[in-house]
């Protein structure tokens, strides 16, 4: 209990440098991800087009997942050296993974008969996804981003090894100086931030199910 209060005493007294780093953990882990969804979404894409490559592609990420995060920032630092370039292109690796998998699942999943009527109409190739397949597939998307965030924003937490600074820099000291308090101080931010980008995503996830529902009910 003790070293709660400390911990949270620190929070209070290195405040601006809490939220610094705090800031420097969001831009790195939303960085990762959305450059990971502006990949992954058209990867997917293409995975449902050209099906027999499906599987080899999901083989090739899910290779890349299992590499341990800490020798796979060593590895890009070979290119990019220290800073928060490399931080950002580990996180894309480790978020396409439920990124791909999710869009994939879901565009495969639309319901063939809303597809055929759509084409019956004379939709093309890129109307059907843009205004039948991805609307509908969303909120299984939306999954695969939410679980890429919270990989993000964990896997972010090393990135002080890089010296890419965030939450993890906070984290590294109190380890270092053998201070439960510091890596409290630096778990704690961490940890809620993970929590209400959760929160907010699931609603957000919710909200798309209830609107494809809707979009179900009216085409039936």
């Amino acid at each position: 209990m003790n070293t709660l209060n400390e911990a949270f005493g620190i929070i209070m007294k290195d405040g601006d440098k809490i939220l610094k780093l705090t800031l420097e953990h969001i831009y790195m882990s939303f960085s990762g991800v959305l450059l990971a969804i502006l990949l992954g979404v058209p990867i997917a894409i293409f995975m449902t087009k050209y099906r027999n490559l499906a599987d080899l592609i999901q083989n090739i990420i899910g290779m890349i997942q299992t590499i341990p995060s800490i020798a796979l920032l060593l590895i890009i630092m070979i290119f990019f050296g220290l800073g928060y370039t490399t931080a950002i292109v580990a996180l894309v690796f480790y978020s396409l993974l439920p990124i791909i998998q999710n869009t994939y699942a879901g565009l495969s999943n639309v319901d063939r008969n809303l597809i055929e009527a759509g084409t019956g109409m004379g939709m093309t190739y890129t109307q059907l996804l843009f205004k039948v397949k991805i609307p509908l597939a969303f909120p299984v998307m939306m999954a695969g981003f939410r679980i890429a965030t919270i990989i993000a924003i964990g896997v972010t937490t090393i990135a002080t090894f890089v010296g890419a600074g965030g939450l993890g820099e906070m984290i590294y000291r109190g380890i270092a100086t053998t201070d439960d308090a510091k890596v409290l101080a630096g778990s704690i931010p961490a940890a809620l931030l993970a929590v209400c980008v959760d929160f907010i995503l699931k609603m957000i996830e919710k909200r798309a199910g209830f609107n494809r529902h809707k979009k179900r009910l009216k085409s039936s």
